[in-house]
C-alpha cells in the first residue's frame, strides 16, 4: 500500500471518493498543513491558561511535554490494538475491518506514527449508524475507521490514568472497576440515609450537543501537550458521512468511538465538582444523573439553582419535559426502581424494564423469526442469563417466578405452533408419554395456541423438568445462583 494510503483508503461499499463527495471539504481545508504549527502553538498557549491550577492529580513534569510520545509508545499502541481487536465491531467509511488492521499496521505503522508526531494525520469522518430506542426514536452512533479507533484507544488509555484521579467518587459510568450496580448501591445508601426526593436530570441528546470549545478549554486546563489537544480536536471535527454525503460536526462527541465516553465524563466532571462544592449528594452514570435531597422543597430549590450552571456555564441542554423532581419510588434509574422498607432503601425491577424484557422474549419465541429449535434455545438462554445477571440486586422472588412460568408458556406455544398438523401433534404427544386416545383428542383441539399452551396436556408433555433436561435456563436458577 502506498504511503498516501495512511489517510486516503478506499471507502468500500459507500464508494465515497475525494474527487466526489469530499471535494468541497478539501477546498475548505486547503492550506491546512501550513497551519498545523500555528495551531499547535495556539493549543499550547491555551494549555498554559492562568485558569489552570496544579493539584495532586496534575503532575506538571509528566504533562508539560512528552504526552504524545506516551500515547505513541510501542507498549501503549500494542495494548490499544489488542483492545480494538477484542472489541471487534464494524468497519468505518473506508471499509477496513478489524481483521485487516494488523496487516495494515505491519506495512504502515512507521508512517502512521510519524504523521501523528508531525501533526499531519487527519482522522476520517465517522460512519453514521442509527440504533432504535425503546421510545421509538433513534440513537445516532458514529463508527470511526479501525485505524482511528486504534488511535482513539491509545489516547484514551493514557488520558484515563490522568483524569481518573480528578473524577468524582459519585461518577460510575465508563470507569474502571465501577459499574451500574455500584451506582445503584450508592443510591440505596442515600435513600437509607434519609434522602427520599430526587432531581432526576435528563440532558437532551448529551453526546450530540457537547460544546466542543468548552470541552477543549477543560482539557487544556490539565493537558499541556498542545499536540494532543490538537489531535483530539481533529477527531471532534472529523465530520460524519450520511448516505455518502459529508456533514460537518461543529458540536458533539460522536458515540461509537473509544474516546467519546472519556470525553463525556471529562465534561460532566465539571458538573460533579460543582455539585460537590454545593454539598449535594448525587449519583451519575454517564449522562444519567440523580441529585438526592431530604424534601421536595429542597429538591425543587436544587433544580432551580443547578440549571443555570449546566446551561450557561457548560452550555449543555436540559430536557425540561423529562427532568423532574419526584419521590424515589416514582423514578427509574438504570432500569431499576426504588422503594423503602423499614427505613431502608431497596431496589426493584422497574415495570418498564419488565415490559421490555417480555418484548424481547416474544421476539425470540415468535414463530416467524426463522430460528430453529437449537438456535432459539441458545438465544433464549442468552437473554435470560444476561437479564437476570443485571437485575440480580433486587428482592423480587415472586415476580421472577411469574416471569419463569410465562416464558415456559411461550416455549410451549411456539412448540405447539411448530408441530402444525394433527398427525404430527398426536405422534409427538404419544412420544412424550401421553396415551394414544388422549393424544389424538388434543391433537384435534380447536383452542387457540396460547390457551393450549396452558392446558394440562402440555403442562405434562412439556414439563418444566423436561425443559431443564433439554438445557433451557430459568430465571430462578440464575437468581438463586447470584
Amino acid at each position: 500500500m502506498p504511503k498516501e494510503g495512511l489517510n486516503h483508503r478506499r471507502c468500500g461499499s459507500t464508494k465515497v471518493t475525494e474527487s466526489d463527495n469530499l471535494k468541497h471539504r478539501q477546498l475548505r481545508e486547503e492550506g491546512y498543513l501550513q497551519r498545523v504549527s500555528a495551531e499547535q502553538r495556539e493549543y499550547a498557549e491555551a494549555c498554559a491558561s492562568p485558569k489552570m491550577t496544579e493539584t495532586d492529580s496534575t503532575n506538571t513534569n509528566e504533562q508539560t511535554e512528552g504526552l504524545l510520545e506516551q500515547i505513541l509508545s510501542r507498549d501503549n499502541l500494542n495494548r490499544a490494538y489488542k483492545q480494538v481487536k477484542r472489541n471487534k465491531g464494524a468497519g468505518g467509511i473506508d471499509g477496513m475491518q478489524v481483521d485487516e488492521l494488523l496487516p495494515f499496521l505491519k506495512e504502515n505503522k512507521n508512517e502512521l506514527v510519524q504523521s501523528l508526531r508531525d501533526g499531519k494525520y487527519r482522522p476520517k469522518p465517522v460512519r453514521r449508524v442509527e440504533i432504535p430506542k425503546e421510545n421509538g426514536k433513534t440513537r445516532k452512533l458514529g463508527i470511526p475507521t479501525v485505524v482511528d479507533r486504534l488511535i482513539q484507544q491509545a489516547i484514551c488509555q493514557v488520558l484515563s490514568l490522568i483524569f481518573e484521579k480528578q473524577f468524582s467518587n459519585n461518577s460510575f459510568g465508563f470507569r474502571p472497576k465501577r459499574s451500574a450496580h455500584d451506582a445503584l448501591k450508592r443510591c440505596q445508601t442515600n435513600i437509607t440515609d434519609g434522602y427520599r426526593y430526587v432531581v432526576d436530570m435528563d440532558l437532551e441528546k448529551y453526546f450530540d450537543t457537547v460544546n466542543q470549545s468548552k470541552l477543549i478549554q477543560i482539557l487544556s486546563e490539565t493537558i499541556k501537550d498542545g499536540r494532543v489537544i490538537a489531535l483530539i480536536h481533529k477527531f471532534l471535527r472529523a465530520g460524519v458521512m450520511v448516505g455518502g454525503m459529508f456533514e460537518d460536526s461543529p458540536e458533539g462527541v460522536p458515540q461509537g468511538g473509544p474516546l467519546s465516553p472519556l470525553l463525556g465524563n471529562i465534561m460532566l466532571n465539571e458538573c460533579d465538582h460543582e455539585l460537590e462544592r454545593r454539598g449535594h449528594r448525587f449519583v451519575r452514570y454517564a449522562d444519567d444523573m440523580m441529585i438526592f435531597c431530604k424534601s421536595k422543597k429542597a429538591a425543587n430549590r436544587t433544580l432551580n439553582h443547578i440549571l443555570p450552571y449546566i446551561e450557561e456555564k457548560l452550555f449543555l441542554r436540559v430536557n425540561r419535559d423529562k427532568t423532574q423532581v419526584a419521590h424515589v419510588n416514582k423514578v427509574k434509574f438504570l432500569g431499576y426502581g426504588f422503594y423503602i422498607h423499614k427505613g431502608e432503601g431497596r431496589l426493584r425491577i422497574h415495570p418498564k424494564s419488565v415490559q421490555k424484557f417480555k418484548e424481547k422474549i416474544r421476539e425470540v419465541t415468535g414463530r416467524s423469526n426463522g430460528m430453529g429449535i437449537e438456535s432459539r434455545k441458545i438465544r433464549l438462554n442468552q437473554v435470560v442469563r444476561g437479564w437476570m445477571n443485571y437485575f440480580k440486586l433486587v428482592d423480587a422472588k415472586n415476580l421472577i417466578q411469574g416471569l419463569d412460568e410465562w416464558i415456559r408458556s411461550r416455549i410451549r406455544m411456539v412448540t405447539w405452533k411448530r408441530w402444525k398438523k394433527v398427525r404430527t401433534r398426536s405422534e409427538n404427544l404419544k412420544h412424550l408419554g401421553i396415551k394414544e386416545e388422549r393424544a389424538w383428542m388434543w391433537a384435534n383441539t380447536r383452542k387457540g395456541y396460547w390457551r393450549t399452551a396452558h392446558s394440562p396436556i402440555l403442562l405434562i408433555a412439556l414439563s418444566n423438568e423436561r425443559f431443564k433436561r433439554a438445557g433451557y435456563l430459568s430465571l430462578m436458577e440464575c437468581y438463586s445462583a447470584k
